[in-house]
């Protein structure tokens, strides 16, 4: 890039700093949305890193179904890979095996999973990764868990630190691997706890860059749904102090001051390593795609 290009490409972040941040994100399909990713593609860069949530440890042929599509349709399919749902080393070695061998993937979110209980032989991220399985498929890139507004269901038992415990062991897990890392946060409204939650990482000796879980334009009903469920924390009173007003539950949350918040972290703060939103369809697809397109526009 010559001097003149570099001036224009800081040109176009001043001037229009939401547009370009949205020039890269991540999008989070399940399984039964299938049938839909020939149409998302077709909304998509090519290329997109398009993650594939597991809901229940029986969907791995769906899941695997899924993820193939995503790579035939010119996607890069992440797909999850929840310690909670896999039952033993034998379980997850076959789940590998076949994201690398039958679909290229290189790529995966190793999480503990929302499951209360596990059903076999892991209860956390750690307990795969020390199988040596990521490793032994040719996996180069993980993501991992992070909860800018804390997990209270992991917090009761190992406490807040034990969560950056997790994450810088990870961390190193990924670098002995040789494996590029990274944080994949739960969903949230504001921007504030984002830069909060960085600011007090970096101290930690936790330096993994962080992709920020955006939900997508919806109601406000569907949205309060979708907090309650996955038990998002003090920043999600913003949509239910608006869904107070039952006239109000049907009308449409566009993240537009949240994704501002965060583009304004990426390129005004780099060092709290804000990489990109990962984005949540909670209110369809066509809702988000047609959002995105507006916000590039400037």
């Amino acid at each position: 890039m010559n001097m003149m290009q570099a001036l224009n490409v800081e040109d176009a972040v001043q001037q229009h700093p939401v547009a370009a941040f949205l020039g890269d994100f991540s999008v989070e399909i399940t399984a039964k949305h299938v049938d839909k990713i020939a149409g998302i593609a077709a909304r998509l860069s090519p290329g997109t890193q398009t993650y594939v949530a597991m809901i229940d440890p029986v969907d791995f042929s769906d899941m695997l179904r899924a993820v193939k599509e995503i790579r035939k349709s010119g996607l890069e399919p992440v797909p999850h890979i929840p310690a909670r749902f896999t039952k033993d080393a034998q379980t997850l070695e076959n789940w590998l095996k076949a994201y690398s061998q039958e679909a290229g993937v290189k790529h995966a979110l190793v999480l503990g999973g929302g499951a209360p209980q596990p059903i076999g032989d892991f209860d956390s991220a750690m307990g795969l990764l020390r199988t040596g399985l990521f490793e032994k498929y040719g996996f180069t890139k993980l993501g991992f868990a992070g909860h800018p507004e804390g997990n209270p269901d992991i917090e009761k038992v190992v406490g807040a630190d034990g969560l950056l415990d997790a994450l810088r062991e990870k961390q190193a897990f990924a670098a002995s691997m040789g494996a590029d890392a990274y944080i994949a946060t739960q969903f949230l409204f504001e921007a504030a706890p984002v830069a909060a939650w960085a600011e007090h990482l970096r101290p930690k000796g936790i330096t993994m860059p962080a992709n920020v879980g955006v939900p997508g334009p919806a109601t406000l009903k569907t949205l309060v749904r979708y907090a309650s469920v996955c038990g998002v924390g003090a920043s999600a009173r913003l949509i239910r102090k608006q869904a107070r007003n039952v006239t109000k539950l049907m009308s449409v949350n566009k993240p537009d001051g949240f994704v501002a918040g965060l583009a304004d972290l990426h390129f005004n703060r780099p060092e709290l390593g804000i990489e990109k939103a990962h984005m949540y369809p909670f209110g369809g697809f066509d809702k988000l795609f047609d959002w995105i397109d507006e916000a590039r526009q400037g």
